[in-house]
């Protein structure tokens, strides 16, 4: 329990990974702050769907990082930030890759000036694997070449080079994590497994449609990446300024995972390619698999649920949403 009686800001809180860290925080003790896109329709995403003895447990917070003074207020006291806010639907990233500069790029860096100024014990920076591309070598550790093969993962590079350089040029103890593909309940269908379970579930979908069956992925269960995000925020032997992968260590074509999903949920219906779900050419990222080794060493991390288990557990969570007619696509988080 390191986190008890700590005052610790989660931004992104109301996203997918966020508000499931969020629940671990207030279950270990911690004056949780959750920091929300501020809208007009009184909602903090996901974080309305947490049980209520977890919500009475928080400090809600709306604004958004891209307003360095609200972010210097609300970081002002904290002991331990936990940075997830960011755009991060990539597919939206080709439209619009000013907005995604302004939120991960900029937002970040008010993140940073502000955990500086304030004195702030611990600062964890996410990351992510599109940062790497197509992996070059297999698996990938941390000093595999970055490559920005979409607006996105560029955005995302330039955030990590802004928090490795505040740790190097200002002595911040700033961690980054670099999860590889997380899922879980609570992941909209902008992710593959979200969009395949809900197709295989609804009965107004006639067939499975999905873009290209054979990218490789190291999928984590959410359970394991918010360990990994308790873990990297707490150990005292981690490299500051270096960034830790995350992941599995298994690979999986996605038509090896639709595989896995059509045996737990016994569905026959085709599936079909659709080429509106594809990636441009050059952009596409085919295989990912991380080492994640460092993190283990330095932080004792290691993943505990298996990919069958966890689609299991997805899938019912997806059986009670669907009976419940609270189906929605999770709008990207920018707060």
């Amino acid at each position: 329990m390191h986190y008890r009686g700590l005052k610790v800001l989660v931004t992104g809180a109301d996203g997918f990974i966020g508000s499931h860290l969020v629940e671990a925080l207030v279950g270990q003790g911690a004056q949780v702050t959750a920091l929300c896109l501020y809208n007009s329709f009184d909602m903090h995403g996901w974080l309305d769907d947490v049980p209520a003895p977890v919500r009475s447990g928080l400090r809600l917070v709306r604004g958004d990082i891209r307003d360095g003074a609200f972010v210097r207020r609300v970081v002002a006291g904290q002991e331990v930030i936990f940075h997830l806010a960011a755009l991060i639907a990539i597919p939206h990233s080709y439209a619009s890759p000013q907005s995604f500069v302004d939120t991960n790029v900029v937002g970040t860096l008010n993140v940073l000036e502000a955990c500086r100024e304030s004195g702030i014990g611990r600062m964890v920076h996410t990351s992510t694997s599109e940062v790497y591309g197509s992996a070059i070598t297999v698996p990938i550790r941390e000093a595999h070449p970055l490559q920005g093969q979409s607006p996105y993962s560029a955005s995302k590079i330039g955030a990590d080079m802004m928090a490795e350089a505040f740790s190097r040029s200002f002595g911040l103890p700033v961690a980054i994590l670099r999860p590889f593909n997380t899922f879980g309940p609570r992941q909209s269908e902008r992710a593959v497994i979200g969009s395949t379970i809900r197709q295989i579930l609804d009965p107004r979908c006639a067939s499975v449609r999905l873009g290209s069956l054979e990218t490789v992925r190291d999928f984590t269960y959410v359970e394991d990446t918010v360990a990994a995000f308790l873990a990297i925020g707490s150990a005292a032997a981690i490299k500051l300024g270096s960034p830790y992968n995350a992941g599995s260590g298994k690979a999986v074509t996605v038509g090896e995972l639709v595989d896995v999903l059509f045996g737990i949920t016994a569905c026959t219906k085709p599936v079909e390619r659709e080429a509106s779900r594809l990636r441009p050419v050059n952009s596409e990222v085919m295989a990912l698999l991380a080492d994640s080794s460092r993190l283990a060493a330095d932080a004792g991390w290691a993943p505990r649920i298996n990919l069958r288990d966890g689609l299991a557990r997805t899938v019912e969570w997806w059986k009670e949403r669907l009976a419940l007619g609270h189906v929605r696509r999770e709008a990207s988080v920018i707060t």
